[in-house]
């Protein structure tokens, strides 16, 4: 098996005293696992970081061993985890993504849609903005994983109409994609939405 794709990093969890399991997706073979030797060292730690897109290589011998990766970065989301908003969002997408997606089925509207809403926390002039991208994508996966149609809100949908769909959201999130409780990444949103609602309506 030898893989290699640009591929967006949704999780990285320490195996072992130095290594990393990560979770890429990858728009041709979906959300793929393999493992990163040496991620505890300073060369890798800033690529290692959730959102980041990466040029990556896994190889292995047979299908059913953990292959080995090798990651280049492209583009860092980095600069953003200093943000409380910023990184309370990618934080959440990325996690979403991780433990929700089946893995080696390609899913290429998620995976465009996933960088889209990344590029959209990290350079829209608003919070406000791209919290209608994250309920958008939330609505594309819930899709496109097979349970139901949930519309997108609309680009002029108030505030407070925006925050309700988020909860509404939020449910059929915990009750299917997430309803694992050794998947659950609820707390993730759960920061997230805490911090939308400090944002005042005409603000952020």
């Amino acid at each position: 098996m030898l893989i290699r794709a640009p591929a967006i990093l949704c999780a990285a969890r320490a195996h072992g005293e130095h290594g990393a399991v990560v979770r890429l997706l990858t728009a041709d073979h979906g959300l793929v696992a393999g493992y990163v030797a040496g991620a505890r060292g300073r060369t890798l730690r800033p690529v290692l970081i959730p959102g980041n897109c990466v040029a990556a290589e896994l190889s292995a011998r047979t299908m059913s061993q953990l292959p080995s990766a090798r990651l280049e970065l492209v583009t860092s989301r980095g600069p953003w985890l200093g943000e409380p908003l910023a990184s309370a969002g990618i934080g959440w997408v990325t996690t979403l993504t991780a433990r929700a997606l089946p893995e080696g089925q390609p899913f290429p509207a998620i995976h465009g849609a996933l960088e889209a809403v990344l590029d959209a926390i990290c350079h829209a002039p608003s919070a406000r903005g791209w919290a209608r991208a994250v309920a958008a994508y939330e609505a594309l996966l819930i899709q496109e994983v097979g349970y139901g149609h949930a519309q997108p809100p609309p680009a002029d949908e108030p505030w407070e109409s925006l925050l309700a769909r988020l909860e509404r959201q939020g449910l059929s999130l915990a009750k299917h994609l997430l309803a694992d409780p050794r998947r659950d990444g609820m707390a993730a949103r759960a920061i997230l939405i805490e911090r939308f609602k400090r944002i005042d309506g005409g603000a952020a």
